[in-house]
């Protein structure tokens, strides 16, 4: 998969954990920076017994679009390329959720983010109309703290008091 990634981020509300009950698949994800910051970021991901390598341009000034290549490699490969990532690997599981046309993707982090739960939801172009299930909490869009490569490096538990309760 290549071409221009459109998706906008949200918190999403603690309270019962309604993303599970209404979830259609779940998977579990561990990945890996081998670079990121101003040049574009190489990720390293396994899902599940499946292996995947992305590489992602700069975020345009919204924090809602830009380039993404992504191929899916072996497992054998993708744990060879784990090793030369940098220090703090990201965990979660996700949890697929249908609301309407589209699908949610619901993460909950673990290790040094844990307490974090995000969804995205990725769009044919940026102003497409969408249905937020409400679970959904604030958009977090274009906030720099909640991208993954952000989280490898200022994890969650450093500045989680700065959101309000219902969200960590």
């Amino acid at each position: 998969m290549s071409g221009i990634e459109i998706e906008r981020k949200f918190l999403v509300h603690k309270a019962g954990k309604l993303y599970k009950t209404v979830a259609f698949a779940r998977s579990h994800i561990c990945q890996g920076y081998i670079c990121d910051g101003k040049r574009p970021t190489v990720r390293v991901r396994i899902r599940d017994d499946k292996g995947f390598i992305t590489i992602k341009g700069k975020s345009d000034k919204k924090g809602l679009s830009r380039y993404e290549f992504e191929k899916e490699i072996s497992l054998e490969e993708a744990r060879q390329l784990m090793k030369l990532c940098m220090p703090e690997l990201i965990e979660k599981t996700r949890y697929l959720v249908r609301s309407g046309a589209h699908v949610f993707e619901i993460d909950e982090f673990y290790g040094s983010n844990a307490g974090l739960v995000m969804a995205e939801v990725e769009l044919r172009y940026e102003d497409e109309p969408y249905e937020k299930p409400e679970f959904i909490g604030e958009e977090v869009t274009g906030d720099k703290r909640f991208n993954n490569s952000s989280l490898r490096k200022n994890p969650f538990i450093v500045w989680c008091d700065t959101l309000p309760q219902e969200y960590r």
